[in-house]
C-alpha cells in the first residue's frame, strides 16, 4: 500500500513538483493525496490542482498569533484526508511542538544547507559570508528544535568562485529536487525512521 502523503507550502512549490512527479511512477511507495497552503494564492496550488491532487488553503492570517490554534486546523485538514507523512516543501511557518510531537516520525522537511551548519534562513547568504567551499540540501525529520531533526538524505554542491546567492542557490534547488522524492521514499518505504 502506498503511503497518503501531503505536502505543506507557502510559495511556488518547486520541490513540490518534484515530489509529484517522482509519486507518478507506479513503483513509487508515495502517493500524494493533498497539497496544503497557508497563503491563498500561492502558486503552487495552481500546480497541483493541474495535476489532479486535491488543495486546501488554512490562512495564518486568521489565527493572529494563536499558532496553537492554527496548528490544530493544519491537523483537522491533514486528519480528514487520512494523511500519513506530511512534506514541508517551503512552508514558511514554524509549527508548534503540538504539532510537531503528533507527526513525530512522519513530518519531513527539506533545508538549503548542510545541516548541522547554516541552520535557519539566508542560508545562501550566510556560506557565502563564510567562505564555505561546499554547500547543499538536507531532507530531515522535523522535531521541535528548529532543523534539528535526524538526517534522511544529504548532498553537497561545490562553491564556485565568483558565485552569488542566485547561482548558489540554483546549484543548491537542483539537489533539492533530486533528495527530497529518495528521501520520501525512504520514509514511505519504512527504511529510516524519525
Amino acid at each position: 500500500m502506498k503511503k497518503r502523503v501531503a505536502i505543506l507550502i507557502s510559495g511556488r512549490g518547486s520541490n513540490m513538483a518534484a515530489l509529484i512527479d517522482a509519486a507518478k511512477d507506479p513503483a513509487y511507495p508515495a502517493e500524494i493525496v493533498l497539497v496544503l497552503s497557508n497563503i491563498a494564492d500561492a502558486g503552487g496550488l495552481e500546480r497541483a490542482r493541474e495535476a489532479g491532487i486535491a488543495t486546501e488553503v488554512v490562512e495564518h492570517k486568521p489565527f493572529g498569533k494563536d499558532r496553537a490554534a492554527f496548528d490544530r486546523a493544519v491537523h483537522a485538514v491533514l486528519e480528514r484526508h487520512r494523511t500519513e507523512i506530511v512534506c514541508l516543501a517551503g512552508f514558511l511557518r514554524l509549527l508548534t511542538p503540538w504539532f510537531v510531537e503528533r507527526w513525530s516520525g512522519r513530518l519531513i522537511n527539506i533545508h538549503p544547507s548542510l545541516l548541522p551548519a547554516l541552520k535557519g534562513l539566508d542560508t545562501h547568504a550566510r556560506a557565502l559570508a563564510a567562505g564555505a567551499t561546499q554547500h547543499g540540501a538536507t531532507v530531515h525529520f522535523v522535531v521541535p528544535e528548529l532543523d534539528s531533526g535526524p538526517i534522511i538524505a544529504q548532498e553537497s554542491v561545490p562553491v564556485l568562485p565568483g558565485d552569488t546567492e542566485e547561482t548558489l542557490a540554483a546549484r543548491v534547488l537542483a539537489v533539492e529536487h533530486r533528495i527530497y522524492p529518495l528521501a520520501l521514499k525512504r520514509v514511505a518505504q519504512g527504511d529510516v525512521a524519525g
